[in-house]
């Protein structure tokens, strides 16, 4: 499974439920773990190796434009060890991420706590990423891509279901489930199509700072759409 965790002391009674993405959605702009990469690269961390291993990858497995094979393999950090890496992304985090934080996405949290609602964060991002983010903003649930390990050193592999696309949706019905969550009666945002799954689930999806064609797909639907810088 992927990370899940608890953050909110507050008991989890609500029967409605706000899902937030994370990358250009809580994060606007440019993808969480491409800040990552570049931050290991400017500390000699990872170097050309590991570019060409993920470059070569994306291309024996390119799917038209899709960049999802490099969602689902972590090359840049296979053979590391995660208690060097680990540190090194909470510290990425606290320094370069949290203060990115939307302030309308913060504000948008905290209307929903104050409404009772569980506060649900699903990002195929990295667990070790986004865990400050989710620990700081409160909320009650994160659900994050979680690397597999052998021996404390990482395979490169994700271990499934990733929460992106159709792996978000298997874990909020899950969730559902657990937490007689009523979905109808509940909130989504989300950026990219990687969402879409996850939107067309809740009775009150929203679609955020779209990009690769969302904004078209929330004027189909009859979505709103709203800028969170």
């Amino acid at each position: 499974m992927p990370l899940v965790k608890s953050y909110s002391l507050r008991r989890l009674d609500s029967q409605v439920a706000a899902f937030f993405d994370v990358d250009n959605t809580l994060l606007p702009g440019e993808a969480s773990e491409v800040r990552f990469f570049r931050w290991l690269w400017q500390r000699g961390v990872v170097g050309w190796p590991e570019a060409r291993a993920s470059l070569s990858w994306l291309v024996r497995h390119l799917p038209g434009l899709s960049l999802h094979p490099l969602r689902e393999r972590k090359l840049y950090l296979a053979g590391k060890p995660a208690q060097v890496i680990e540190p090194l992304g909470e510290e990425f985090c606290r320094e370069q991420l949290c203060p990115c934080v939307s302030p309308a996405a913060m504000r948008k949290i905290e209307e929903h706590r104050q409404a009772g609602h569980a506060l649900i964060l699903l990002t195929g991002s990295l667990d070790f990423l986004i865990d400050p983010i989710a620990t700081a903003l409160q909320v009650d649930r994160c659900f994050a891509g979680s690397l597999e390990q052998m021996d404390g050193v990482y395979t490169g592999h994700l271990v499934p279901p990733l929460p992106y696309g159709e792996g978000k949706r298997q874990l909020i019905e899950r969730l559902a489930v657990d937490l007689t969550l009523d979905l109808s009666a509940s909130y989504a945002y989300g950026d990219s199509p990687g969402d879409l799954e996850v939107l067309r689930s809740v009775g009150h999806p929203t679609v955020v700072n779209p990009i690769r064609g969302m904004a078209r797909i929330a004027r189909q639907q009859n979505w709103p759409v709203v800028e969170w810088t």
